[in-house]
């Protein structure tokens, strides 16, 4: 199973941004990394650069590594809608993200591996694919011999976002994926546009 494995502050550094979620070594050192730190000259990046920059924030906030990157997009592209717009829909609407929103793990890599370790249901069948595409109406559940992980006990106990787009009801741990996001409703500061420009070349 193909993933990013390597130190998570310096990549968040480099963008300027929590991007995997609270980081104390992050806060302490905010600035790109690199010997020289702050006082380091950064010259103007060129538009390719930007370009490049805002899709390798994309990946690495989701988790998703260049091929499977290029077929989402090459899925967006074939789609009806706004490529950008689609292209982060098919990125939230992957499972290990809804489980990461519905607040059972405290990251996108915690949730991955609850996916993978067979502790999550979609409409009560065991699915251990990261990648697994939700549709409207799926319910997500916590496989009942999972229901007392610790892990996932403190995850819920300090999750406090809502999104309008997914339903969770504690008491039963499950949840439903609702609806497909707008992307008014997906919190993730990208550029998906950027994205557009880059591969389009």
């Amino acid at each position: 199973m193909a993933r990013y494995t390597g130190p998570k502050t310096k990549i968040a550094r480099k963008f300027g941004e929590a991007i995997f979620g609270e980081d104390k070594s992050f806060e302490k050192r905010n600035y790109p990394p690199g010997q020289h730190g702050n006082n380091r000259r950064r010259g103007k990046k060129s538009e390719y650069a930007i370009q490049l920059m805002e899709k390798q924030k994309a990946k690495y906030t989701y988790g998703i590594l260049e091929r499977q990157f290029r077929n989402m997009f090459k899925k967006a592209t074939a789609a009806p809608g706004i490529t950008g717009e689609v292209l982060l829909q098919l990125c939230e609407s992957r499972l290990d993200n809804v489980v990461f929103r519905m607040g059972l793990s405290r990251s996108r890599r915690g949730a991955r591996q609850l996916v993978a370790h067979r502790h999550i249901t979609v409409n009560g069948e065991l699915v251990n694919v990261p990648s697994f595409q939700l549709k409207e109406g799926d319910v997500v559940a916590v496989r009942e011999k999972s229901k007392s992980l610790e892990a996932i006990k403190d995850a819920l106990t300090v999750s406090s976002h809502v999104y309008e787009w997914i339903t969770w009801n504690n008491d039963t741990m499950q949840g439903t994926y609702v609806s497909v996001p707008a992307r008014i409703q997906i919190p993730e500061n990208i550029n998906e546009q950027f994205i557009v420009e880059l591969y389009s070349k």
